[in-house]
């Protein structure tokens, strides 16, 4: 930190200090900055280091702060206005809008000051000569605050019609406010038109639309807008984040996730800002923040989670309900502060009103890592009650007709049903106990087993038993089958093949008798087939064709049995149905996967038929990835969306999560990112919600955060991405993904002028793939971050990482990438090195690269590409050149640099002109560049006579376009931006034109 010995010092150490983050520490520098202000005994100094204090108080959370230096130089002002210059004069009447703001914020500064001051301030801008535009603005802002609707409303008006000067605020922040009141008044798509320009980047300032985005948050989700109100979280949290000053903006996001489902992400927002609870610097700004943690706090009590731990105020540990309880006594008492100034009850009823708002989304998906604090996990529909248990006693034999139902027609509800009729008939719920008939007790035992899963073995042997004691052997005989396929499933294959033989000899030995019916016959054989898949799913290597030939006769055999007896009966329809599946998987695992895609397509339709839909479900994902394989994308495309909707409520978030994401893939890969987009989103949530967040949930972002990238949604992709790579790792994800991630993290951070951090995020990047056999890119990856370092100002390190990379282009064998990194280090060179020879010694090198690559080059097209690249070569070193003259130098320094600035710009037409039409625009703009240097060296003639040959090239683009239009050719996007280059050039050679004729004539 320099020392402060003259006035120059001083401005230098303001206008750092200034590009500090905000906070207590830049403020304190500013208050160091006036000490030595005031040491150099110059009225100005004093004034703009006041002026500057003034300013890194209202952007920071010490608002409180402003009002002495103001008051101070409001009081040089009126002894000695003469020692403010024009734009400190400027300077002092602008804050009058800051302090008027300020005072409204602080409860105890009297509303009856307030008032005087608004006053004051109409005063002095009506002497200045100013509109009354920021007056009105600051009355509305008083009356509204106050709740007094009639006055707001008249001085909006008035806001509104008075003239725009250079007191009224940016057009951003008067559109803010005006938006605002539209939401006040009920107007929220209004509101929405009012703040288009400003999402839209038409206006922009410190804060906007950094307050914008947040204050749409709530309109857009009232109006069902659901994914611009996403977007605008993600873009919007991004660039309040580091702005200490916006916890009014901070708390709009904090409200955000407390209404969408999202109170897992609210409280990670409340972890990145405990001083948030604390700083008393603006009340305001406080109270808005503390109502918003009763909002979320008591959603968790809501939910279960009253007791769970909470980030809070330093000091102590906070639970929801402690904390909840603590802020809202803060907010409140804050409230009545504002109140009891202001004489009404207005800010005590929002406050309110807003703590005891309900959720407007049950759950939005915004694609970043955030657990939720319950599981919402989609579960089995539960088990309609009957009347009787409508009416509060359970009904035994109406919960039997029911569960035996839903067995009946395979319903998912099954398991639970039986579940329950097991609950009542044990006297739960204060019922007598009732003992319930072998049969009942057998397929209770039954689902019991299939609730088991892989653990199940033993109670289907104890059904098996049941079965029996109530006189159905055969169903007896299809419980052992399940037992036994129960160990296949647990890798005893051999074991159950041993364990099935006995019921499928016995099976089929009853049913030739007569003594059991094809449901239970078909029942075992299906056991024994599926055993006999699960050596095929087994099996390391090809399978044997013994082992396939068995499996395909089993499944034959079952179909046999089963194929046009099903009538109604939809338990043997899902056996058809299965076996066909199993025969897709056979003739898949033969070598022929068109059959299989065919089988599989037959076994999900037959599903479907039956009203089964959510069994397709499996086989029509399996039918996906398999036309996937066949290159059958359109019904691979067809199989994904089947199955997401086959799967209604019964799919488990795992299977969605998988299935959204197989089918972002699928559409990006045909050019849809936008529909691809929503997929991840929805895959990243499903996965979230399965507890997969750090494992698939974080491939799934990564597709996500690729997808907004290739939309140049940057900010949104950037967000997602940083989400990503806190879970991705190489070890579960590939060292692929995680490079990619960086590479896409660094062009996020890149577009959003974030280049410090772009570097750091390539510069990682390119570390891992440093260490891959194929450099290529390894090459990339340095040769941006080199671009990154240049843009954030690091240009030694940027030098470093170009050298770097033109190494790595060198080794590659790659001409274009070399060329390009010498030429990236000449303009580095030409920015920090005092004489311009070292840049040009990089620019010459380059040149020299170009001739020497076209020398060895033996292909027609290669050498295409490197006259190109030799041509942009000579243009760069001729701009170069013009722009390394420096204005102090003496004349005949001048002209040589704009001399030899001309022979590259001759040198780069010539080239061009080798190439033909292709290279037309570069020609052109290459010639109107030697053209201005031409008037330069103060030679008109040469300047005229290529502006004429830049508008002769484009008379003869106009025949050529007559002709397509004669021959009837159409116009695209391209045929635009074509006519458009046309247009700029034509009029900047009229311009050089123009330029030469009045320099020859005077």
């Amino acid at each position: 930190m320099g020392e402060i010995t003259d006035f120059d010092s001083l401005r230098r150490a303001m206008a750092e200090n200034g590009e500090q983050p905000e906070g207590p520490a830049r403020n304190a520098r500013a208050e160091q900055l006036l000490v030595d202000a005031e040491q150099l005994k110059i009225p100005l100094a004093v004034i703009e280091a006041l002026g500057h204090q003034l300013k890194v108080y209202n952007y920071s959370s010490e608002k409180a702060k402003m009002f002495v230096p103001f008051a101070r130089l409001l009081r040089m002002w009126d002894e000695r206005p003469e020692d403010f210059d024009e734009f400190e004069t400027h300077s002092l009447h602008w804050v009058f809008k800051w302090m008027s703001a300020g005072m409204l914020d602080q409860p105890h500064v009297p509303l009856a000051s307030v008032e005087k001051w608004l006053g004051e301030m109409e005063h002095r801008y009506r002497l200045a000569g100013h509109s009354e535009r920021a007056v009105r603005s600051a009355e509305f802002s008083v009356a509204a605050h106050v709740g007094d609707m009639e006055r707001a409303e008249r001085a909006f008006a008035a806001w509104l019609a008075a003239d725009r000067d250079a007191m009224a605020d940016c057009h951003a922040c008067e559109l803010h406010g005006q938006g605002w009141w539209q939401t006040e008044r009920g107007r929220d798509a209004q509101a929405l038109e009012v703040w288009a320009p400003v999402l839209d980047g038409e206006y922009s300032c410190a804060h906007e639309p950094h307050t914008v985005l947040a204050s749409s948050l709530l309109p857009l989700l009232r109006l069902g807008r659901l994914e611009e109100a996403r977007a605008h979280h993600l873009r919007g949290f991004r660039l309040v984040r580091p702005m200490e000053s916006m916890r009014g903006a901070y708390a709009d996001h904090v409200e955000f996730c407390a209404l969408t489902g999202n109170e897992a992400r609210g409280l990670e927002l409340l972890a990145e800002r405990p001083a948030y609870f604390t700083d008393e610097g603006q009340p305001r700004s406080r109270m808005e923040f503390l109502s918003v943690v009763v909002l979320l706090m008591e959603r968790l009590s809501e939910l279960g989670l009253g007791g769970r731990q909470v980030p809070g105020a330093a000091g102590r540990e906070w639970t929801a309900v402690e904390l909840a309880a603590h802020a809202r006594v803060e907010a409140l008492a804050l409230a009545a502060r504002f109140d009891e100034r202001n004489g009404t009850t207005h800010v005590s009823e929002r406050t309110r009103a807003r703590m005891e708002q309900r959720p407007l989304v049950e759950r939005l998906p915004l694609g970043v890592r955030a657990a939720r604090p319950v599981s919402a996990v989609a579960a089995p529909a539960p088990v309609a009650p009957t009347p009787a248990e409508e009416s509060g006693e359970p009904d035994l034999s109406a919960l039997l007709v029911e569960a035996r139902r839903l067995s009946d027609t395979l319903r998912p509800q099954a398991v639970e049903a039986w579940a329950r009729v097991a609950e009542v008939a044990a006297g739960a719920e204060g019922a007598e106990r009732v003992e319930l008939a072998a049969r009942d007790r057998a397929e209770i035992a039954d689902h019991e087993a299939i609730g088991l899963g892989p653990e199940g073995a033993e109670t289907f042997e104890h059904a098996a038993e049941l079965y029996a004691e109530a006189g159905d052997p055969g169903e007896a005989l299809a419980a052992r089958a399940r037992a036994a396929y129960v160990r296949a499933l647990a890798g005893e294959v051999d074991e159950a093949l041993a364990a099935v033989a006995d019921p499928y000899d016995r099976v089929l030995a009853l049913y030739a008798e007569g003594g059991t019916e094809v449901p239970q016959a078909a029942g075992v054989l299906m056991g024994r087939a599926r055993i006999l898949m699960r050596r095929v799913h087994e099996a390391e290597g090809p399978v044997d064709e013994a082992v396939l030939t068995e499996a395909e006769a089993a499944v034959g055999e079952l179909l046999a049995l089963v194929d046009g007896r099903a009538g109604n009966d939809v338990r043997l329809a899902a056996r058809v149905a299965e076996g066909h599946a199993m025969l897709a998987e056979l003739a898949t695992q033969s070598g022929d996967p068109e059959a299989g895609a065919e089988l599989l397509a037959r076994a999900a339709a037959e599903f479907v038929e039956a009203g089964l839909p959510w069994f397709a479900v499996e086989y029509e994902a399996r039918l996906a990835g398999l036309a996937h394989q066949l290159d059958d994308m359109v019904e691979a495309e067809r199989a994904l969306r089947a199955a997401l909707e086959h799967g209604g409520p019964f799919l488990e978030a795992v299977g969605r999560a998988q299935l959204h994401l197989q089918l972002a893939e699928v559409v990006g890969g045909r050019g849809q990112a936008d529909e691809a987009a929503e997929h991840a989103l929805e895959a990243a949530h499903w996965a979230d919600e399965a507890g997969a967040g750090p494992t698939f949930g974080a491939w799934a972002r990564h597709q996500l955060g690729g997808f907004l990238v290739r939309l140049g949604r940057w900010a949104e992709a950037a967000e997602v991405l940083e989400s990503a790579l806190a879970d991705l790792t190489v070890e579960t994800h590939g060292d692929g993904a995680v490079v990619q991630t960086q590479w896409w993290l660094g062009d996020c951070l890149s577009e959003l002028g974030e280049h410090r951090d772009a570097a750091e995020r390539r510069l990682q990047a390119a570390e891992i793939a440093r260490h891959w056999p194929e450099q290529h890119d390894h090459a990339t990856l340095a040769h941006l971050a080199a671009e990154s370092l240049g843009h954030a100002g690091l240009h030694i390190e940027a030098d470093q990482a170009y050298a770097r990379a033109g190494e790595l282009w060198r080794d590659l064998g790659n001409v274009h990438g070399l060329v390009r990194s010498l030429r990236a280090r000449a303009w580095l060179a030409l920015r920090t090195q005092d004489a311009p020879d070292a840049a040009c010694d990089l620019m010459t090198r380059a040149v020299e690269e170009c001739a020497d690559a076209f020398g060895a080059a033996d292909d027609d097209e290669a050498r295409r590409r490197l006259v190109a690249e030799l041509g942009h070569t000579h243009r760069q070193f001729g701009d170069l050149l013009a722009r390394s003259a420096a204005e102090d130098a003496d004349d005949d320094s001048i002209r040589a640099a704009l001399d030899g600035a001309l022979s590259q710009m001759s040198e780069a037409v010539a080239v061009f002109v080798a190439l033909g039409d292709d290279a037309l625009h570069a020609r052109t703009g290459a010639e109107l560049a030697a053209g201005w240097l031409e008037t330069d060296l103060g030679r008109p003639a040469d300047a005229a006579a290529r502006a004429r040959a830049v508008l002769r090239s484009y008379a003869d683009v106009d025949a050529d376009s007559e002709a397509d239009a004669v021959g009837g050719s159409g116009s695209g996007s391209g045929d635009q931006e074509e006519d458009e280059t046309v247009r700029a050039r034509r009029a900047e050679a009229e311009q050089l034109l123009q330029a030469a004729e009045e320099q020859r004539d005077r």
